[in-house]
């Protein structure tokens, strides 16, 4: 007997809904969703991203229970978990959702529910697992990181610079951070003469992470300060080394 996916007002992995439209899906299916802790909302309204999954499912005798789980990144890099059970009470009837912050909960909510005892030849239980939600590498600060970026890249003098398609991804940019980076050191061509390498990481609103690479320098004729923006470290070191020779 397979699980009848279609019984359930689930939204496919693929949705091309918002986070914010996914969970007012949710809340607006949700018999109780007016139960919901105030502060679990407001912690959604920050939601980047959306993931969720069947997590079990019981059918029998005509009545039907499956449980998801949906779980949204949020914009200081936490996750936040929904549990939904969507249940029939009476055999042909149609489907109701509920909707807890904790499997405690749920379970609890499943317990009560009027399903007949175990029948193996007439019950198919499934359980899947949820990927877990992507960890953020860096620790974002969420202070106008799209207004960040956009300035970053205007002061950026290099010809190969990134190009209209970051520019764009950026815009979208919830949080930021940046931080120095040290490592390989390039030639110190002439006495003087200062580079330095940072990392702008960003948060964009899918929940991706994007890294920008600016090299600061005085490797220029009449020694001024300039700032070169690259898509990866390698570049940036690579541009380190070519200013430090043609000055040595």
């Amino acid at each position: 007997m397979s699980v009848p996916y279609e019984t359930a007002a689930y939204e496919p992995h693929d949705s091309p809904e918002s986070p914010e439209e996914q969970l007012a899906r949710l809340l607006g299916r949700a018999l109780n969703s007016f139960e919901l802790p105030d502060e679990t909302l407001r912690r959604l309204d920050c939601a980047l991203a959306h993931d969720g999954s069947l997590h079990s499912a019981h059918h029998s005798a005509g009545l039907h229970r499956e449980t998801y789980r949906h779980t949204w990144l949020l914009a200081d890099g936490s996750a936040l978990t929904l549990w939904e059970l969507v249940h029939n009470t009476a055999p042909g009837s149609e489907p109701q959702h509920e909707v807890y912050v904790d499997e405690e909960e749920l379970r609890a909510a499943t317990s009560r529910l009027p399903l007949p005892p175990d029948t193996p030849d007439f019950e198919l239980p499934v359980t899947v697992q949820l990927s877990p939600a992507p960890t953020p590498r860096h620790a974002y600060a969420a202070e106008d990181s799209a207004d960040h970026a956009r300035r970053l890249l205007r002061r950026a003098e290099n010809a190969d610079r990134p190009g209209a398609d970051t520019a764009a991804r950026l815009a979208t940019a919830s949080g930021h951070q940046i931080t120095q980076a040290f490592g390989r050191p390039c030639r110190a061509g002439r006495a003087g003469l200062g580079f330095s390498l940072y990392e702008h990481a960003f948060l964009l609103r899918d929940g991706e992470e994007l890294s920008l690479w600016e090299v600061e320098h005085t490797a220029t004729p009449d020694g001024r300060h300039m700032c070169e923006v690259y898509v990866s470290e390698d570049a940036a070191r690579e541009a380190m080394e070519r200013r430090a020779a043609q000055l040595s």
